[in-house]
């Protein structure tokens, strides 16, 4: 059990916090993810809590791990995940490539509208045309591409990789239907897949299926080489007005 004050933000950027419980107590132990998945059970705010980890299945190659994040009154948190040791080389077939972006340089640097210390352990670059809601001129697809880095050149582990998957503004703010604001996450699973190289990260971000106040988000995480090292998939609610 691991005990600890976390900030859970308002915000874009609001289920980061997912990384903490396998981050603190059976991710150095058990190997890289092969799969995680979260679900939120309270809102943003500042809790003393306690995480609670039953390793429900340990095989030869792949663990299952649940996770319970426990504040006073209640549960904030919980996960599944499965943690395994992967193999390069093994068989493969990868329908889809990178996305094309242009240079960093050239890219809109993202900065969350709400100060939560995230931006400043992150930095997300995305295509100038992705970032045209922030006044107001969204691109009317439901979409998001660009870069993911950490600061100073830091190598992005399995757990860099799941704040990459939620590092960016929801991609309903470019649909031009809705309005920009907290997007409440529901459920997140992200598939870690690959040996990362180093660099940034080539990130897409898209949505199908707008309806009924909520929608979903696919994600895909390439990295330097052009392989694949992630796919995210979101369920979260419409912003309010």
């Amino acid at each position: 059990m691991v005990s600890g004050t976390f900030q859970f933000p308002s915000g874009p950027n609001g289920t980061v916090p997912d990384t903490i419980p396998f981050h603190h107590s059976v991710g150095p132990v058990l190997g890289d993810f092969g799969r995680s998945t979260a679900v939120r059970l309270r809102g943003a705010g500042r809790y003393d809590a306690e995480i609670e980890v039953d390793v429900l299945r340990a095989g030869r190659r792949a663990a299952t791990v649940a996770a319970r994040m426990r504040s006073g009154d209640g549960e904030v948190l919980a996960l599944l995940g499965t943690f395994a040791d992967q193999v390069p080389g093994g068989p493969s077939q990868i329908v889809g490539e990178p996305p094309e972006l242009p240079p960093i340089d050239e890219c809109v640097l993202a900065i969350p509208p709400v100060e939560s210390g995230f931006h400043h352990r992150v930095r997300t670059s995305v295509r100038p045309v992705d970032a045209g809601f922030r006044d107001g001129h969204p691109s009317g697809s439901p979409e998001v591409q660009g870069w993911f880095e950490l600061p100073d050149d830091q190598p992005i582990d399995a757990f860099g990789l799941l704040m990459a998957a939620d590092a960016f503004a929801p991609v309903v703010f470019n649909s031009g239907k809705f309005p920009v604001g907290w997007s409440p996450t529901l459920e997140l699973t992200v598939h870690v897949r690959g040996i990362r190289a180093p660099g940034p990260l080539r990130c897409r971000f898209f949505s199908k299926f707008v309806e009924n106040g909520m929608f979903d988000e696919s994600g895909e995480l390439w990295d330097s080489r052009g392989t694949l090292v992630a796919h995210s998939r979101q369920l979260a609610l419409i912003p309010r007005a």
